[in-house]
């Protein structure tokens, strides 16, 4: 299998789109563009693919609904255009996928969001449940009410965090270019496209350019994009998102774009990451039968198995599971507070609705989040 076929074998795909895509350089919505995008994802869909989409363009659609001469410099002008541009990017999304029977919805995130335990937990979790109901997530960032990240962000580090956040395989990063140059094809006729390589590859970092006047992010936030992807084990391709069935084209395995690879395969890299970049804020002792169960299927952490708990941690922060010998064999995400897990430890998941007064989730941490020591 080469490296190009390991897209067809991806089942959940983050794609970014960004501004001058969308808004056509800024003229206002590429309806027709949008159209094409949704047509592609909705038959990617069909062959069991997972698609998070994460579409730029709100504040550079409110600069042309609003009638602005450029992107305003004051940060509230910015929010203020971010505002009226997001009604019209989702309404657009909206209309084209309704055109298929297929829901959208839209969720607006800082980087934040993502970076507290207990909102990256919420947000993973209604994500992971939209997608298995069938809609299609559309994440930009919350312009509106953020500042430094107004500034400073870009939605190329956004989708590289969400793809992080709900374990994607593939990051398609589509763009006005044809993907990662060895210099600027916009000034460099020699420039030549790099169709492979490592995100780790630090000699990528001298190609990088900067930004165009309608986004933020140039190459260099791509590139930065692929390497927090890779810390998940996810893969990123970076297409011309102009090119007729760019993205069906890389389904198939067409020789398009820049594939930049990871490092580690998924799940080695995501737990590698939980394990050594999280602080431990807790322990929960287990009995012998959830010891085993952890140490031999790979199963999740149900309450039933904890005999009691240690320290005041909060939901989405790190917990050790130890054994009855003081033996720490696992880390993970506790997906309770310790003021809510100390009710329901030692009881069976049918039961929590009955003790906490609401159903939440039925493991204390979830395989995905558990790493094995």
């Amino acid at each position: 299998m080469s490296n190009r076929d390991l897209l067809q074998s991806a089942k959940t795909w983050v794609i970014k789109v960004g501004s001058s895509l969308v808004t056509d350089n800024g003229k206002g919505l590429n309806r027709d563009a949008i159209a094409s995008w949704v047509e592609q994802i909705i038959e990617l869909q069909s062959h069991g693919i997972a698609v998070v989409l994460v579409s730029s363009g709100a504040v550079a659609e409110g600069v042309a609904r609003l009638g602005l001469p450029g992107r305003p410099t004051a940060i509230h002008q910015q929010q203020a255009a971010a505002a009226v541009g997001q009604m019209g990017l989702i309404e657009a999304y909206q209309r084209c996928f309704s055109a298929f029977d297929k829901l959208t919805a839209q969720v607006l995130l800082t980087h934040d969001d993502l970076s507290n335990r207990t909102r990256y937990l919420n947000a993973r979790s209604t994500l992971n449940s939209l997608l298995s109901m069938g809609v299609t997530p559309i994440i930009n960032e919350n312009d509106t009410v953020v500042t430094e990240e107004i500034c400073f962000g870009d939605n190329d580090t956004l989708a590289g965090l969400v793809a992080n956040l709900i374990n994607a395989q593939a990051l398609v990063i589509m763009t006005d270019q044809n993907g990662f140059y060895d210099a600027d094809p916009r000034s460099n006729s020699k420039a030549q496209l790099i169709k492979e390589a490592r995100s780790s590859d630090n000699s990528l970092l001298q190609h990088a350019g900067d930004s165009g006047a309608l986004g933020k992010g140039g190459m260099l936030t791509k590139l930065k994009a692929a390497r927090l992807a890779a810390r998940s084990g996810t893969l990123t391709a970076i297409v011309n998102g102009n090119q007729k069935g760019i993205l069906l084209e890389l389904y198939q395995g067409g020789d398009v774009g820049s594939l930049l690879l990871p490092d580690e395969q998924p799940i080695a890299a995501r737990k590698q990451w939980l394990a050594s970049h999280l602080k431990v804020c807790g322990k929960l002792l287990l009995d012998d039968g959830a010891v085993k169960v952890l140490e031999t299927s790979g199963r999740s952490l149900l309450p039933i198995g904890i005999k009691s708990i240690e320290g005041k941690f909060l939901r989405g922060e790190m917990v050790a599971c130890v054994d009855g010998n003081g033996r720490t064999i696992a880390r993970g995400l506790a997906n309770y507070d310790a003021s809510e897990a100390i009710k329901i430890i030692s009881k069976s998941s049918d039961q929590i609705l009955t003790i906490l007064g609401y159903d939440g989730d039925h493991e204390m941490i979830h395989r995905d989040n558990l790493v094995l020591l």
